[in-house]
């Protein structure tokens, strides 16, 4: 395998995050660790691809069209995407992640990002994962950056003799990410990667925040506040042009 090289920007970044010795590191993931929304990805692809049951996606897909108009709040819409897939077992939702990802999401992974999970894993960082998208979904990003299944907090529900229930375990979003990694983790946590207003309260808790790939919101908040904000390479050219 060929030696993927940084550019010297994002070999600054990672040097400044590798100088800070941190012991426990956390990342968002959409927006963070790879482009785009995977989890709106995935309730579109496996809508399409009919792994839910019609009735049961109409409804959804009504629902996510209120989400998109405000009318639905984002940790009540995470977990109901979750939850329509009530009655269907877990290697059927599990084969269908794995396909999604590699078909879908691969090719968006952000490769410094991935560079430099691997550098803190030399070191003996721990590394943990939280999104509010299905836990089924990032634990297969997770995965390609080294951080474990027992590591991941996402959306997820209980199941029943291997198959889904519509019960929430938890949807960590917003304040509910730093409540995640306290009951969870339990310990200080070195550094917070983020990249949207629903990472705010996890970068508050961090004792080193990184604010990767920002939207507008958060990285008002990152200038205020002096937070190190790093581009990741390929989302550059598309923040310059705003």
């Amino acid at each position: 395998m060929n030696k993927v090289t940084l550019e010297p920007v994002a070999q600054e970044f990672a040097e400044h995050v590798l100088a800070t010795r941190p012991a426990i590191a956390v990342f968002d993931c959409d927006g963070t660790l790879w482009a785009g929304d995977s989890g709106a990805d995935f309730f579109y692809w496996e809508i399409k691809q009919g792994l839910i049951p019609k009735a049961v996606a109409d409804a959804a897909l009504a629902r996510y069209d209120l989400y998109n108009c405000g009318q639905v709040n984002e940790a009540t819409m995470c977990g109901e995407m979750v939850q329509i897939h009530a009655g269907l077992s877990e290697r059927v939702i599990r084969e269908a992640a794995e396909k999604f990802f590699t078909e879908v999401i691969e090719h968006r992974l952000f490769p410094e990002m991935r560079l430099l999970t691997q550098e803190l894993a030399k070191v003996g960082c721990e590394l943990w994962a939280v999104s509010s998208t299905n836990n089924w979904v990032v634990e297969e990003g997770a995965r390609r950056f080294g951080i474990p299944a027992e590591r991941v907090l996402a959306a997820c529900i209980e199941f029943e003799c291997e198959f889904a229930s519509d019960r929430l375990v938890r949807v960590p979003s917003g304040d509910d990410k730093a409540v995640a990694i306290r009951e969870m983790i339990g310990r200080p946590v070195d550094g917070v990667f983020g990249n949207s207003i629903h990472d705010l309260a996890m970068l508050e808790i961090a004792k080193h925040p990184w604010v990767v790939n920002p939207n507008d919101d958060l990285q008002k908040i990152a200038v205020e506040r002096g937070w190190e904000i790093y581009w990741p390479v390929g989302t550059r050219g598309a923040r310059a042009a705003k």
